[in-house]
């Protein structure tokens, strides 16, 4: 018999893994122990080289369904250890690179047990096992012990106790593990109500048209039903959200396909172990609410992943539930999700009739991760529960450890250490100070967990951003570097690092806002990239954006701007499309003449916002990215009409200007002229985005002469448009370009920090 030390790396920390190891050790004859050591899980095995060799196959091959291996070192031991069984021990704290497991929705068999009348956590709101329950969200330190979560509250009664004790149980040392009789309680703030009363309660209210909050894993939702219009319509007028879109639960994934268009992959994907928010496309016959999604094709619906979620849905009482629910983030616009009792009383207390909460501890608060879906995959808009904070691995990385703080918008910051990038959960958008004190919060917990002390600050370069006041506030209070990376190339950054791209790419970075080098805007820009330089070779046409922040909702006054430099007459052209009145138009003109709160600009999502001010979808927006989105839905409506074929569009002659920028002005005025006589605003919405394509490819070709690079990535958060995307990616493939398209990382400002923790810094400090 010889012993070997095998060392796992990988998510091997909370799912389970070492109650695998112990049973596959059983299955083999093999003798030994197993620990988490923080950073990897040590295993010492004894045997025949037959029994180690069948162990390390099926450690290898049949793991558990949540873990993520990506590496395995095994080495014998020259002591002869004593072993007399197979044993899990007392984890020990090792520094190395660390793997932190998502929280994990309810798997099947806890969810049949949850139902069981015969079974000792039936109707149990926080039941678990080693495949399923919260883990980032609940936890303190590394290594993922009880005593390092906020479970520590709850001393485990003599059952619980016995199952995770005994390795063949499915709770054998399953760290959140509880019941009725010794874990967290659920009760109605302000009431007497708890548990199964409670419930109860926040059913009826629901079925009565009421709003409540409801606390979840990793954080507050905002809940009425679905079908009931006033109810759906009230939340709205509390929220101030009059067309921004509420995401849905559904009861199961036959409701979801009664009123959804469900592709088998999606359906796969909705009901696995993240269980994100997916945008489905609405069947014509929805008996959802009209005001779920204003004037849109899709709805973002997701499944229960926590039981109490399963329990409103199907508890034994009189209550007729509905089978989709509102389940909307709990907080104030532009404030992050609440996370405890006093938030919630503090913050959405006045949008809601009662509030269902718990008393299990939420350390890092989590919203829910939102994907499309595109080219047969996932295609992330909001990355956070069930994602964050698995890393990326990146090659040249291995030397440094560094905090990357992210954008202003759609926040979330990245810790790079050893050559992982750990993007963190969704914190949100940065122009509310609670939102900035979230973001310091998050930060210190995530630095603590995985055990980085940052020797860099990377930020935005953008002078007035909340998250660069942070930066340098931090990095001053830590004496460690600043490093300040443009926007617009932290976007491309995030794809390359995401598609573990080494070599020099040109990038199309489209997005809304960024500071650009020359002190202007950007956000429609070509650039040539690695991880040490980057070259800006182009962008859309520049056009005056007056009105500052408001330029960014009011789309009619970029397309006023557009017009006045590539139309003629065109006051009265703005005038009789309804973009602007004659007053409206002249007060623009003189702005940009006098330079009064005006600025230079190449902002790709201005040129959206601005076309569709254009064709008379939408003038103004309620909230980010409205008139784009509305854009490309009446252009998906068109090509939905040519019933699947690829439908045939009026191609633009000259799609570089002179000075080889994309010539977007003088195409947006022609379609001003278009729509004017008459033109199907729908067709010439599908035509702008086809047009727009191929004015970057044709940009991207003329790159390829003068630099011979022949990848191209896609980054910025107008490649959320999935039109765009895939029109853009099949006019390169047909110059026979290689594309990088963002998946599992968001394309917004949400995978910013990627970006910017990629950027080789070790010349920069």
């Amino acid at each position: 018999m010889k012993t070997i030390n095998i060392h796992i790396y990988g998510i091997v920390q909370g799912v389970g893994f070492r109650p695998f190891v112990s049973r596959a050790a059983e299955t083999c004859g093999v003798l030994g122990t197993v620990a988490n050591k923080g950073s990897y899980v040590d295993v010492y095995a004894k045997g025949e080289n037959e029994q180690l060799d069948k162990f390390l196959n099926i450690i290898k091959h049949e793991p558990p369904e949540r873990s993520v291996i990506l590496e395995i070192d095994a080495a014998d031991c020259d002591a002869d250890f004593a072993f007399t069984s197979f044993d899990i021990i007392e984890s020990e704290k090792e520094y190395g690179d660390i793997f932190v497991s998502p929280d994990i929705a309810t798997c099947d068999k806890c969810r049949e047990e949850l139902f069981d009348k015969n079974n000792k956590r039936y109707l149990h709101p926080f039941i678990n096992c080693t495949q399923c329950g919260p883990r980032l969200t609940i936890m303190d330190t590394m290594p993922y012990d009880r005593v390092r979560t906020t479970m520590a509250d709850f001393p485990m009664c003599k059952d619980c106790a016995a199952e995770y004790t005994d390795p063949l149980t499915r709770r054998y040392d399953a760290q959140p593990v509880c019941c009725n009789d010794c874990g967290p309680e659920v009760y109605i703030i302000g009431t007497d109500l708890k548990g199964g009363a409670a419930i109860t309660e926040t059913r009826r209210q629901i079925m009565n048209g009421k709003i409540v909050a409801i606390k979840g894993i990793g954080g507050f939702h905002l809940c009425c039903d679905a079908k009931n219009e006033e109810a759906v319509k009230r939340l709205r007028k509390l929220k101030n959200r009059p067309m921004k879109p509420f995401a849905l639960m559904m009861r199961d994934i036959e409701t979801v396909k009664r009123e959804c268009i469900v592709k088998a992959e999606q359906e796969e994907y909705l009901k696995g172990w993240q269980k994100p928010i997916m945008l489905l496309e609405k069947r014509e016959d929805t008996t959802l609410s009209d005001n779920i999604a204003p004037d849109n094709i899709t709805v973002g619906v997701m499944l229960p992943y926590a039981p109490v979620q399963m329990l409103l849905f199907d508890y034994p009482d009189d209550i007729k539930m509905s089978d989709c629910l509102v389940m909307t983030s709990g907080n104030v616009r532009g404030a992050p999700i609440c996370r405890s009792d006093e938030d919630a009383l503090r913050e959405i207390a006045g949008f809601c009739d009662l509030i269902l909460s718990h008393n299990r501890r939420i350390l890092l608060r989590a919203d829910d991760s939102v994907t499309d879906w595109l080219f047969g995959k996932p295609y992330m808009i909001r990355r956070s529960r069930g994602f964050a904070p698995l890393p990326i691995m990146l090659k040249h990385g291995k030397d440094k450890q560094v905090l990357a703080i992210g954008g202003e918008l759609k926040n979330a910051f990245c810790i790079a250490k050893n050559g992982l990038l750990y993007p963190s959960p969704y914190v949100g958008d940065m122009a509310d100070i609670r939102t900035v004190r979230a973001l310091r919060e998050s930060v210190e917990r995530m630095c603590g967990l995985l055990e980085c002390e940052p020797q860099a600050i990377v930020c935005d370069t953008h002078p007035m951003y909340n998250t660069v006041a942070f930066a340098e506030e931090f990095a001053k209070e830590k004496n460690i570097p600043l490093i300040k990376v443009q926007h617009h190339y932290a976007h491309i950054l995030s794809c390359m690092a995401e598609n573990g791209c080494e070599e020099p790419v040109i990038g199309l970075s489209f997005d809304g806002t960024g500071f650009g080098d020359d002190k202007t805007i950007w956000g429609g820009e070509v650039l040539v990239c690695d991880y040490e330089k980057y070259e800006r070779v182009g962008s859309i046409q520049p056009f005056i954006q007056s009105g500052g922040d408001i330029s960014a909702k009011e789309g009619w006054r970029i397309a006023a701007a557009i017009l006045r430099e590539s139309a003629e007459n065109a006051a009265k052209l703005c005038e009789k499309l309804d973009i602007c009145t004659e007053k409206e138009y002249n007060l623009q003109r003189v702005m940009a003449q006098k330079n009064i709160n005006s600025v230079l600009s190449t902002s790709c999502g201005r040129l959206f916002d601005a076309v569709s001010a254009i064709l008379g979808i939408r003038r103004a927006s309620t909230f980010e990215g409205e008139a784009s989105t509305a854009l490309m839905y009446h252009a998906e409506l068109f090509e939905k009409e040519n019933k699947g074929i690829v439908p045939n569009y009026n191609k633009y002659d000259k799609l570089l200007s002179n000075d080889g920028r994309l010539n977007t002005s003088e195409y947006a005025a022609s379609l001003a002229e278009r729509r004017l006589n008459g033109g199907d605003k729908n067709a010439l919405a599908y035509e702008f985005h086809a047009v727009l394509a191929d004015m970057a490819a044709a940009a991207c070709g003329e790159v390829r002469k003068r630099t011979n690079i022949n990848i191209c990535a896609l980054s910025g958060g107008v490649f959320q448009n999935r039109l765009l995307v895939r029109l853009v990616k099949q006019r390169l493939e047909e110059k026979d370009f290689k594309v990088l398209l963002h998946s599992l990382v968001p394309p917004n400002d949400g995978g910013l920090a990627l970006g910017q923790a990629a950027v080789k810094i070790n010349d920069r400090f």
